[in-house]
């Protein structure tokens, strides 16, 4: 039997007939390749969201926030509830990354990066609106420790804002350390496939010199438990300091103690939320539904499910003890949430953040994509409600009624929102287009274990094998796959294809030329050099008069390696052989 034994009764977290180049060939294509239509559709629209956000941006600096719907009793509203929101997002990816790698999740392995990446530009969307909601963002350093010749030290230290401020830069930065930590591995898989010197040049310096060394793996492992210890508290902290600006007033509806675990539930909940919507999105476009599974989507609704439910827990605890107290300020504030002229916020957030998750209860439910994508949305659009109902219910109505009013946003207000909407999705899609959005190295190292093929072949009672396309099981030569992966497979008769080939690189006449050693080419080894002399290739001058039409055709007749050929230039390693 072979090595790396998992139950059969778990289901392969990587699908097809998968080798560790085809792992390789396919995280690399979204990077290598062309972009498609759709992504510069998406990518148009979302582009216009961020600039009309940008001009609304502008427009409130230039104008001054009395643009925006804010009054003198509620002076939070949007801007805060974004904030609030964007951060919630921002939680998922630490909680992938650093808690799942702790506890050894497999399952984390093919979608930690996307999370790690959706932090980044998430909070980097939280952290405009303190800015902007200064009102004069060119005096935001102010809330830093500034020389006395400038004024008072920490002038603001008192301000909510500040513990803000310090609670995501520190986040920003573990979580940034974090994601270029496990960027190194892939950043040199690029750069090792890479052909443009300017793109291998670009990649070198991303790397930081990885070399794949033992060495290397072993300090990259040694560095991404001690980010992931680090990184933990942070999704604990960092809510938890952002409901302090809450819970430490006196507020009726915020001044309560359960606020931090309820908010660090709810940011948990929007931010596993969000990563199934752009999952879902990412393995269609980028064609990675053999590593982004239904199995993936499964355990990402579970989570979903379960978070939902803590969340719907503390609504009914919150209710409760505004009952319990017995104090009339709380118990017009939670029955004004409900009842009150904000009723259809209250009621929205209830059936999207409490009552839609636990459809997930269903199998049948909760590993159908598109009913996944849609609860996925609805939760995102409940969480934003919850905050916009924290925030706007419990100030429209304070203790004196005579300042009581109501909250309408701008188009100033809805612009920004969008904007900040439109700039996640601008960097989310070119993050797509020049990193790799799944980390190969990781999927790499379960694949003997949750691979289907190679669950096949153990469940076969088989050792190490390889499986070619065509289904035929052909023993590995051991010698060989120090040079390869996997053994080629014997071609399908493709007679029209090796003709058309022949005819543009020229045959090999036996009785009057001599074969040349392949082998001497990088990137041609035994078993490649005995593929080629099948298809009719023994000289360096046939080799030498290959273009890119010719590679293609090459690649379609062996089926193995694409892009191999080109990569490595093996015409113009033949023409040096020549001369």
């Amino acid at each position: 039997m072979a090595s790396h034994y998992e139950a059969p009764i778990r289901k392969p977290l990587v699908l097809g007939d998968k080798g560790y180049h085809n792992v390789s060939v396919d995280i690399a294509r979204p990077v290598e390749g062309k972009a498609n239509k759709q992504w510069w559709i998406v990518f148009s629209i979302a582009l216009v969201a961020f600039l009309w956000g940008l001009g609304c941006i502008i427009y409130t600096i230039s104008t001054g926030i009395g643009v925006w719907g804010l009054n003198k009793t509620v002076n939070w509203a949007w801007d805060i509830t974004n904030f609030v929101w964007w951060v919630g997002i921002g939680h998922a990816g630490t909680l992938i990354s650093a808690v799942l790698l702790l506890f050894r999740q497999k399952w984390r392995m093919a979608i930690n990066r996307s999370a790690e990446a959706m932090t980044i530009f998430s909070v980097i969307q939280a952290g405009l609106f303190p800015i902007i909601h200064m009102g004069r963002p060119w005096l935001a350093y102010w809330v830093l420790p500034i020389p006395n010749q400038f004024g008072s030290l920490w002038v603001n230290f008192n301000s909510p804002l500040l513990w803000d401020v310090f609670a995501i830069s520190t986040y920003l930065s573990v979580s940034l350390v974090f994601w270029w930590t496990g960027l190194l591995p892939d950043f040199a898989m690029i750069r090792d496939r890479a052909v443009k010197p300017f793109q291998k040049k670009i990649y070198s310096l991303l790397s930081f010199g990885w070399t794949g060394r033992a060495k290397d793996w072993q300090r990259f492992e040694e560095v991404s438990l001690v980010l992931a210890g680090l990184a933990t508290p942070l999704v604990l902290s960092v809510h938890t300091i952002v409901s302090f600006d809450f819970a430490t007033s006196v507020i009726p509806g915020w001044h309560t103690t359960i606020f931090p675990p309820y908010f660090v539930a709810g940011a948990i909940f929007s931010g596993f939320a969000m990563v199934q919507t752009l999952l879902i999105i990412m393995r269609k476009v980028c064609n990675l539904e053999a590593y982004i599974t239904v199995q993936h989507i499964e355990l990402m609704n579970i989570v979903i499910m379960i978070t939902g439910s803590i969340v719907g827990c503390a609504y009914i605890t919150e209710l409760f003890i505004a009952w319990y107290s017995g104090v009339e300020y709380e118990q017009y504030a939670f029955l004004n949430r409900a009842t009150g002229p904000y009723w259809w916020a209250y009621w929205s957030m209830m059936t999207c953040n409490v009552f839609s998750p636990q459809f997930m209860w269903f199998k049948k439910l909760r590993t159908s994509i598109m009913f996944s994508f849609f609860i996925s949305i609805v939760v995102n659009i409940g969480m934003w409600f919850e905050r916009f109902v924290i925030i706007v219910t419990s100030l429209h109505r304070d203790y004196l009624p005579s300042s009581w009013t109501m909250f309408s946003p701008t188009f100033v207000d809805i612009g920004i929102f969008i904007g900040t909407i439109g700039f996640f999705f601008v960097l989310f899609l070119l993050y797509s287009r020049t990193f790799p959005v799944i980390a190969q190295a990781e999927v790499k190292s379960i694949l003997k274990s949750s691979g289907e093929k190679f669950k096949a072949l153990r469940d076969a009672g088989k050792p190490l094998y390889a499986m070619p396309a065509r289904g035929k099981i052909v023993e590995v030569d051991m010698n060989e796959t120090e040079v390869h992966d996997a053994p080629v497979p014997e071609m399908a008769p493709a007679g029209a294809s090796i003709g058309k080939l022949l005819s543009s690189i020229g045959s090999f006449d036996s009785s009057s030329q001599t074969p040349d050693d392949l082998k001497k080419v990088k990137g041609i080894g035994p078993l490649m050099e005995k593929t080629l002399n099948k298809i009719g290739i023994f000289s360096f001058l046939q080799v030498s008069k290959m273009t890119e039409s010719e590679y293609n055709l090459l690649d379609s007749i062996t089926g193995s390696f694409p892009g191999r050929a080109q990569r490595d230039d093996w015409a113009g390693q033949a023409k040096k052989m020549i001369n």
